[in-house]
């Protein structure tokens, strides 16, 4: 659910001994009795992650649009729960049921629960009020939990007396583009859940039953560690609920895409790489074990060579740095869209000297289009141009082609230039240190020990360098703060790319270059 910070709290109310549970507790109880048990009494152990703060701040931003979506006119009525408290948010949502305006965030409290609705929106059927209410959601799908959600939903406010016609989960379309101006009619899509939802109300009774069964104990339920733990959010107690967890010196999981064979070996009380039976792995993972085991590193020096022999200088050596909103703030781009902001490209000319070029728009305009411009013109006309895990480059540079068509040669141009090096990497070299991933960032300090993420100031990581860009681009950004994060954000795209140079350095066998 969208909205106040309460609702994402999941507060909860003791009356005597029957609790009344929020929307929010029932859908914890759904993922796990024991995560419900410790939000009511142990909260204080919750740890929510950055990526699940995120999430919130994503929720509320989708939250106030649909305002503006549902009411064009701007007539409707917002429950405000934090100022008026939750008494005085029940009686005037029910004074406003009697209204003909929308209502957001309307409280209903019956059945054992509470819960506050995205969207009420006023309909005639017969010649008698009735209700349509919207759920929004910021994600581009209807997932199962959704549809838990929705049936909590119509369940409390049918038990509270609400004449409720129908409910819709209103998700965004990720395929809409935004026309610019603050039109934002296309943005959500929406998807009738209303015999669903109708159809599950002894279900939801029995989650409110189950629930208060499990509350009343003064012990915490036990649970093992598995797969719900992460599913269908990460849960802010894990820590707590795996510290006496066994922890393995060579954990399996640092077998690369061993995805759900993990979780069976678990089962089988297997979590350490020394008790997987090989028969069980493909080459690579075996690799991995044998050189983690081993503490050895392997690096086919010939393969790498000989790899890399059929490209000659110049080369150049790219990165790019992308944003990505669930609410598109310029014109032409979809929700979630990689855009690009941000390139850093090193040079090796064909007599060993390396040059560096960079682009960065912290403007808040879209930099799309002068990013295109600026790439062409520094990339040259032949020439290998190297990237680490090249679908994320050449796609960006095919989304740049189709959106603007006068650069579409040349930047399809770049792209029948790229050359990987990230297969090469999996395919020729593993360091003990990597834990089973080839992310630049794991191994480059295993290639080149001098070079390290962790000594930058600031921004390490793409994800710290989208934050960096909001930042900077927020208009209450002081320019003394802009300008340190330009720096910042410049050093960061920069040692991606130089640790590129340093990567097919030594992957190509030219250690006579002085870089």
């Amino acid at each position: 659910m969208l909205g106040p910070c309460c609702k994402q709290a999941g507060l909860l109310i003791k009356e005597s001994t029957i609790r009344i549970f929020s929307k929010s507790k029932l859908l914890a109880f759904r993922q796990c009795p024991k995560r419900l048990w410790l939000e009511i009494h142990r909260s204080e152990l919750r740890v929510d992650s950055a990526a699940t703060q995120a999430s919130f701040q994503v929720g509320h931003q989708v939250g106030d649009l649909a305002q503006r979506i549902y009411d064009r006119e701007g007539v409707g009525a917002l429950i405000d729960v934090q100022s008026e408290g939750f008494a005085g948010a029940f009686e005037r949502s029910a004074e406003l049921l009697h209204s003909t305006q929308p209502i957001f965030e309307a409280g209903f409290s019956a059945g054992g629960t509470l819960a506050f609705a995205d969207v009420m929106l006023p309909e005639q059927n017969g010649g008698q009020q009735v209700w349509r209410m919207v759920e929004v959601k910021s994600s581009t799908s209807v997932k199962d939990y959704h549809r838990d959600d929705v049936a909590v939903q119509a369940f409390v406010a049918q038990s509270a007396g609400v004449a409720l016609q129908s409910i819709s989960l209103a998700h965004i379309d990720s395929s809409w583009t935004y026309p610019g101006g603050g039109d934002y009619s296309g943005l959500l899509k929406e998807n009738d859940l209303t015999t669903e939802a109708f159809s599950r109300t002894e279900e939801v009774k029995a989650w409110i039953d189950q629930a208060q069964s499990v509350c009343s104990s003064t012990s915490e339920p036990v649970m093992e560690i598995g797969a719900h733990c992460d599913t269908p959010f990460a849960c802010g107690f894990y820590d707590y609920c795996s510290r006496n967890e066994p922890k393995a010196e060579y954990p399996v999981h640092w077998l690369p895409y061993i995805g759900a064979k993990a979780v069976t070996l678990a089962e089988q009380g297997v979590i350490d790489l020394r008790n997987v039976p090989d028969d069980l792995l493909n080459a690579r993972q075996q690799r991995v074990k044998t050189h983690t085991l081993a503490n050895t590193v392997f690096f086919d020096t010939a393969g790498a060579a000989a790899d890399l022999s059929v490209h000659s200088l110049p080369a150049y050596f790219l990165d790019f740095e992308t944003i990505q909103f669930a609410v598109p703030i310029w014109k032409g781009t979809r929700p979630y869209q990689q855009n690009t902001f941000q390139f850093s490209l090193h040079t090796l000319s064909s007599s060993g000297q390396l040059e560096h070029t960079e682009f960065l728009d912290i403007s808040g305009d879209d930099p799309s289009e002068p990013f295109a411009r600026a790439l062409i013109a520094a990339c040259g006309q032949s020439g290998p141009v190297y990237v680490y895990n090249a679908g994320f480059e050449t796609a960006r540079m095919s989304e740049l082609a189709i959106r603007y068509p006068q650069f579409s040669r040349d930047l399809l141009a770049i792209n029948a230039r790229v050359v990987d090096l990230l297969p090469i990497a999996r395919e020729r070299y593993y360091h003990p240190s990597q834990q089973g991933s080839w992310s630049i960032k794991k191994v480059l300090p295993a290639v080149v020990p001098e070079l390290s993420y962790d000594t930058l100031d600031g921004v390490q990581d793409g994800g710290m360098a989208m934050e960096a860009f909001l930042e900077a681009i927020h208009p209450d950004t002081s320019a003394e703060r802009k300008n340190q994060i330009e720096q910042q954000l410049l050093a960061y795209c920069k040692l991606d790319t130089y640790a590129m140079v340093r990567l097919w350095q030594v992957f190509a066998g030219r250690t006579e270059l002085k870089l």
